[in-house]
């Protein structure tokens, strides 16, 4: 099993709006849509995966209901507001900021000249 990578928390924060933006789901459902995503490369796990639910629905960028999932089960499910909406177009700017800046900086950038 290759190691677990370490998310800083605002890029678990924007892969939670990223995958609530597709459609409203409980918790679990969100951690196994990431690792199928990132073909297991990212495992998030309850420890990261609740706290960051609640931090963003104290934001008001997600809200919350007790749906019953189709086991028979009661679970919360999450669905992104019109302010997390809003946020994760400013978040995924951030990111693509972010990523260029550290690609350069690790010399993986290939620039083109005019």
């Amino acid at each position: 099993m290759p190691p677990s990578i370490d998310l800083l928390q605002g890029t678990l924060d924007l892969l939670i709006l990223q995958t609530l933006a597709l459609e409203p789901m409980h918790g679990w459902g969100m951690a196994q849509r990431i690792q199928q995503l990132s073909k297991d490369v990212l495992q998030i796990g309850q420890g990261s995966l609740y706290p960051a639910l609640h931090r963003l629905e104290y934001k008001g960028w997600i809200e919350s209901e007790w749906h019953t999932t189709e086991n028979n089960r009661r679970a919360k499910y999450y669905r992104l507001t019109q302010t997390g909406k809003t946020q994760l177009v400013t978040e995924l700017a951030t990111w693509d900021r972010l990523s260029l800046a550290i690609a350069s900086v690790l010399g993986r950038v290939t620039e083109t000249s005019s």
